[in-house]
């Protein structure tokens, strides 16, 4: 699944072709994704104009005038391509929305196992969405500070790494970035979550923000499903240290055992057991 830099990957590239686009004409090809399509949902977006794209979390939203936002999540394998508008579809039995924009563009949601979400909320009523309103901190907001971790995890006996998967406690990220955010910090995934304080906090926090930059600058990573706006590839998972390279060295390490991986809570850790504690 799309994780934060993915996900604002997506938002910036849609930023740039939609921003001040009026949606002319919108087809919904199916009445449901992982969920029932909003009533009406193509005639409301028709005759709309983008004022802007942004995030919260992992969900994408698309800012229409007259306070109306276009909430989209992309689930496990959820697409936006921007294409000229007559091109064909590239795999017309999963291409199940598209919008016609003012330009000669066209806006198109594919989506092969139908994870992904849409509604239409009104700006108004945007915080207090079922999918928004228990929503953490963003980790790249000024706002998220150690003070604001450190009283997360306060009294937390579950392991560090599922704390940093709790939405809850901090937003966007998933299992790849938290392995590798673990990994700069120095600390070990079944770390009770409630020990990182002092020096482990400082060395958590200062680990955060620069994993997500630099995978928000290379594009995000893609594993499987995710491509850019673009339809161009991700590369930041040529630069995993640990996650998915199990056996092999650790970066700057000299333990001589290689990546291990182990499973919490059904999903694949990576780390190196002794840099991590």
């Amino acid at each position: 699944m799309p994780e934060l830099p993915e996900v604002e990957t997506v938002c910036r590239g849609l930023a740039a072709s939609l921003a001040g686009r009026r949606i002319l004409r919108v087809e919904a090809r199916r009445r449901d994704l992982r969920w029932p399509l909003p009533a009406r949902f193509a005639a409301r977006l028709a005759g709309h104009r983008v004022a802007g794209v942004g995030r919260r979390g992992k969900y994408i939203l698309i800012r229409l005038d007259r306070g109306l936002v276009w909430m989209v999540h992309l689930g496990m394998s959820g697409r936006f391509y921007v294409t000229p508008a007559d091109a064909p579809a590239a795999d017309g039995a999963h291409e199940h929305v598209v919008a016609w924009l003012d330009d000669g563009a066209a806006l198109r949601f594919h989506d092969t196992r139908r994870f992904g979400m849409m509604d239409l909320v009104p700006e108004g009523e945007l915080a207090g969405h079922r999918l928004i309103a228990g929503l953490g901190p963003e980790p790249l907001d000024e706002r998220f500070t150690e003070a604001v971790l450190g009283a997360a995890l306060a009294g937390r006996r579950s392991p560090i790494k599922a704390a940093l998967l709790d939405q809850g406690v901090v937003v966007g990220l998933g299992n790849i970035y938290a392995c590798e955010i673990l990994f700069r910090a120095g600390l070990s995934p079944r770390r009770a979550a409630y020990t990182v304080t002092g020096r482990r906090l400082e060395r958590l926090m200062a680990a955060i923000r620069p994993v997500l930059d630099e995978a928000i600058a290379a594009g995000g990573s893609s594993l499987r499903d995710y491509v850019q706006a673009s339809g161009e590839l991700g590369y930041f998972q040529h630069r995993f240290a640990v996650y998915d390279r199990e056996g092999k060295p650790c970066p700057g390490c000299d333990c001589g055992r290689g990546i291990r991986r182990i499973v919490q809570s059904g999903r694949s850790t990576f780390y190196c057991t002794k840099r991590q504690r």
